[in-house]
């Protein structure tokens, strides 16, 4: 019997998947737990729809997504943080300040969709990854001075 999986199963279906599966499987497992639905033309023809939007969708916010980071990278974040003589900072500049500096520009952005490996320790410019979407990645500029 062809079912239309409604939720992901291990082992057996992803979600949107048509798939042939038993009967007894399908009547009873299944359909009483709204994990499927069968496979008729009208079902068949709305997973069509469905599918077509959910792409419609993904490529608006992939656009979007484009969009801010091109913003983004045309940005310069500027942090205080107090520094020695050396020009080596008395702690660091962490996400959470990155994120907040971003949100004072206009951005909001998560912070733990900033790409920085250490925290910045040194005074000056550093090129930091935020990860907009799955398949855009900004790159922006830290300008980390000296705060009295």
């Amino acid at each position: 019997m062809k079912v239309i999986f409604t939720k992901d199963i291990k082992g057996k279906g992803k979600r949107g998947e048509v798939k042939n599966v038993s009967e007894g499987y399908a009547r009873n497992y299944l359909f009483p737990n709204n994990l499927a639905q069968e496979a008729s033309n009208s079902n068949l023809k709305e997973l069509e729809k469905k599918k077509a939007s959910d792409e419609k969708k993904a490529q608006q916010e992939l656009e979007e997504a484009q969009k801010q980071k091109q913003q983004l990278e045309e940005t310069t974040v500027e942090i205080g943080a107090k520094a020695g003589k050396a020009g080596r900072l008395f702690g660091a500049v962490s996400t959470k300040q990155i994120t907040e500096a971003l949100k004072q520009k206009g951005f909001t952005v998560d912070k733990r969709k900033i790409d920085l490996k250490d925290p910045i320790r040194t005074l000056g410019v550093t090129k930091v990854g935020i990860k907009i979407h799955p398949q855009v990645v900004a790159t922006v500029d830290i300008h980390v001075k000296a705060q009295d």
